[in-house]
């Protein structure tokens, strides 16, 4: 159904193959579900490209030039949806923008599940999804009020979060997986008093991943330590990714029915870490929803943790042959939903590898970027998805916008000069990103740092500077001029202190 419709004074052919017409909400228009192309006019404009999950590519980029995407398949397997990666088109999941010569910007985003995408060229913005069913919402004007308008329509669809988790420290940038509870304990000892809320354990703590039980380095086990944190007047924090299994995990030997399969009956590789391909869980699966029911209650109501990082998520909503035959994105939002309703409502729920549209209303908070890394950029790696802090600068700065409807989580800052790379305009990058967002987050142990970096990293924690995005890079903190633009020049990737 070809139709002309009038966005903020402009007019936009629109072709629809639903049979609604178009509803006035503020700021735009609801489209019908099913396939919509706009003939947008703005020529050569800038492309919004909105990430899968939480370490997929997002930016600006010129139609002109090459889609912004991940290039090498193992990777992308991993860190976007490889189903419509497109080398030739630009593309994108969700919601995708078109800024033309004046500055004022087309959106078009869908409003539910059905894993939706987008493409344009120089004439056209298309959206269509896999599994039909959920509308549109298009605008057109200044961007931060159309992408405003939109998350509106999304929280009140989908819902959103104002949970806020206060300051983290983390274990995962000072030891990955060489974590211990020995050393932890130091670790809790001196961050007591400090202005820490959580201390969160990440990876490296399990028997393996599928396997959640303490290993031997955690010989007292996992209420032990939550108890201990929490008696050091911090909540406690604990790394999970419950949607995944490795092959060698007595769960994925114990229980094969867990796995989700393709059309050939083989497990269905969902991305590649620790040195090899790891398996998705059919979330639909009766055994599986029992399996995560467990396991959240044990982490949660057994062991004390109140504070849950589930990382990996992205893997529920891979391809495959699930046992109730749901579409996966309905998959992956029923999976959380189960988590949520056993945590309870008082847990804070940090999804990392999120899809956006279906974890809306369930967790509280969202990884924006890939790991920051104590390095701006790897002179051996050009992935936008890479573990860098210079990728996770510009995949938080294009995600900003979701603020109203999840906590964004920028990662960790870095006080530490010890085993760090960073300048000290890096670093400060990452600080004022990270106040921008209003999520702190440190993994410096305190022995790590010198009485003057201990100093600034308290007086950071404790400040909540008054914020005001001037534009799409600019910024004031407390007053301070904030200019990102020189963080996102690819030709001054390492600028001097």
């Amino acid at each position: 159904m070809p139709l002309l419709v009038d966005l903020a004074g402009r007019e936009f052919a629109v072709e629809l193959t639903g049979s609604e017409p178009p509803e006035p909400v503020p700021g735009g228009l609801i489209l019908p579900p099913g396939r919509v192309a706009v003939l947008h006019g703005l020529a050569d404009a800038l492309f919004y490209r909105h990430g899968q999950n939480s370490w997929s590519p997002c930016g600006w980029r010129r139609l002109s030039e090459a889609p912004l995407r991940i290039a090498n398949p193992q990777r992308r397997l991993t860190a976007d949806d490889t189903v419509w990666d497109d080398p030739a088109r630009h593309h994108s999941s969700a919601v995708a923008a078109l800024q033309g010569p004046d500055g004022r910007v087309l959106l078009l985003g869908s409003l539910g599940l059905g894993t939706p995408r987008l493409s344009a060229d120089h004439d056209t913005l298309a959206g269509w999804c896999e599994d039909d069913g959920a509308p549109w919402f298009i605008a057109y004007g200044p961007e931060r009020e159309v992408f405003a308008r939109y998350t509106e329509q999304l929280a009140e669809r989908l819902g959103s979060s104002d949970r806020r988790a206060g300051n983290v420290w983390c274990t995962w940038y000072a030891y990955y997986e060489g974590i211990t509870e020995q050393l932890l304990n130091k670790d809790v000892a001196a961050l007591a008093g400090l202005p820490f809320d959580v201390v969160q354990v990440d990876d490296g703590w399990q028997r393996a991943v599928g396997d959640w039980g303490p290993n031997e380095k955690f010989p007292s086990g996992m209420r032990a330590l939550a108890e201990r944190i929490t008696a050091s007047g911090m909540s406690a924090g604990l790394w999970l990714a419950p949607f995944i299994v490795l092959p060698t995990s007595a769960t994925a030997r114990e229980h094969p029915e867990f796995l989700l399969r393709d059309a050939e009956g083989e497990p269905v590789v969902a991305g590649h870490n620790w040195g090899t391909g790891y398996w998705a869980l059919d979330l639909t699966h009766p055994g599986v929803q029992a399996y995560l029911t467990e396991l959240i209650h044990r982490v949660v109501h057994e062991w004390g943790f109140t504070y849950l990082k589930i990382d990996f998520i992205n893997a529920g909503a891979v391809p495959g042959v699930r046992h109730s035959g749901a579409a996966r994105e309905r998959a992956y939002r029923d999976a959380l939903a189960l988590i949520r309703r056993v945590a309870g409502p008082e847990v804070y729920l940090l999804g990392s590898g999120g899809l956006l549209l279906p974890s809306l209303g369930l967790v509280d908070g969202m990884r924006s970027g890939p790991d920051v890394a104590p390095l701006w950029t790897n002179y051996a790696s050009d992935d936008p998805s890479d573990a860098m802090a210079f990728n996770a600068v510009v995949n938080t700065l294009h995600r900003l916008w979701q603020s109203p409807l999840a906590q964004v989580d920028p990662d960790i800052v870095y006080f530490r000069s010890r085993l760090n790379l960073l300048t000290d305009t890096q670093m400060g990058w990452l600080h004022d990103l990270a106040a921008i967002c209003g999520f702190k987050a440190v993994s410096d142990p305190p022995s790590w740092l010198n009485p003057d970096e201990l100093e600034r990293m308290i007086a950071y924690l404790g400040r909540q500077p008054e914020i005001t995005q001037e534009d799409r890079y600019r910024f004031t903190v407390d007053g301070r001029p904030v200019d990102f633009t020189a963080a996102l020049n690819q030709g001054q990737r390492y600028p001097i202190s």
